[in-house]
């Protein structure tokens, strides 16, 4: 038997050190700077505006974590971008999902400061808690706020939503109405896999204008329309596929079992129901992923919670839905769907 190391533990502990490093570097615009060329550490300080100090052990501790590579030691080394920073962490990439470590930056780091807070108190920990408003009150309020969640949210969910469209049999089906489609990302995505869906990227008034352009920049605006609706008070727009990407574990248990039995009465019989999120496993041990997210929704959200497929599928079979599929997809991510 394998004696116990405080390794694990150590690395868990100070975790926070790399993310605060990585989330940085986005925001201080490391990796657009460089973008596909080299530099080295004085051309990189410079060229963004660090002290003296931060210089070499900011690059080189980026270097150690894999987001930069360098060519050589010494100050003529080189410094470049690793394959996944080009990829995911530079503006300049269609792929680009830095407005999510962003947000973490500026706003979900702060607020988990208070985590232990949260789990005596069983209350959000996030505007609510410093303001008195909700987070989306606080987002809708600020357009510039609410394009960098918007921002995130697209580039928490992009490759999730692509795999989705590559997995998923569309054949079957004529329309979608991604509802909480925030910046249309979802739709677009689809509709450009599948030319012969028309889809509908839903959600409030405030948000609208920011999928009207996100499509136009697509040019999809022929295939892919945007409706406002508030989904808590109003029914949902009738579609064959109706999807939720990262909205249901906003909610609390009731308001969870609302939007399914609204989902259930917008789709026609053959009809399909699909949420994205970061399913818990049923077991409950191994999606760290979904179930740190799930201690987010309680930072965030006070009574929201992630959720298994299995707890899905019993809320869906009360509603109505009779089978039942899950698709794997990034990052300990999955789309479960009910079919009606």
């Amino acid at each position: 038997m394998a004696q116990p190391t405080p390794e694990r533990i150590l690395q868990v502990a100070t975790g926070f050190m790399s993310a605060r490093t990585l989330q940085a570097a986005v925001s201080l615009g490391v990796f657009t700077t460089l973008g596909r060329r080299g530099m080295t550490a004085e051309e990189l300080r410079v060229a963004i505006t660090l002290a003296p100090r931060a210089s070499p052990d900011f690059f080189d501790a980026l270097v150690a974590l894999k987001f930069l590579e360098r060519d050589g030691d010494g100050p003529a080394a080189i410094y470049r971008n690793s394959a996944d920073a080009t990829a995911f962490l530079d503006r300049a990439s269609p792929a680009y999902m830095g407005g999510l470590l962003e947000m973490a930056h500026d706003r979900l780091y702060p607020f988990w400061g208070s985590l232990r807070e949260g789990l005596k108190t069983g209350k959000p920990q996030n505007e609510l808690k410093q303001t008195g408003k909700s987070l989306f009150d606080e987002l809708y309020a600020d357009p510039e706020r609410l394009e960098q969640f918007m921002a995130a949210m697209s580039g928490a969910s992009a490759a999730n939503f692509t795999m989705l469209a590559q997995k998923f049999d569309f054949s079957r089906y004529q329309t979608l109405c991604d509802v909480g489609g925030a910046a249309g990302d979802l739709s677009t995505i689809v509709a450009r896999a599948h030319p012969h869906l028309a889809c509908t990227s839903a959600d409030l008034p405030v948000v609208e204008p920011i999928a009207r352009r996100r499509i136009a920049r697509e040019g999809l605006a022929e295939r892919v329309h945007t409706a406002a609706i508030d989904f808590l008070t109003g029914p949902l727009p009738r579609a064959d596929v109706i999807t939720m990407g990262m909205i249901l574990h906003d909610w609390n248990m009731q308001i969870k079992q609302m939007l399914v039995e609204k989902a259930y009465a917008a789709l026609p019989d053959g009809g399909a129901f699909i949420v994205i999120e970061r399913l818990i496993d049923d077991a409950r041990r191994e999606n760290v992923a979904g179930l740190l997210a799930s201690l987010n929704m309680l930072v965030e959200t006070g009574d929201g919670f992630d959720y298994s497929a299995a707890d899905f599928q019993r809320w869906c079979r009360k509603a109505g839905f009779k089978r039942f599929e899950v698709l794997p997809l990034v990052g300990g991510s999955g789309a479960a769907i009910a079919y009606k």
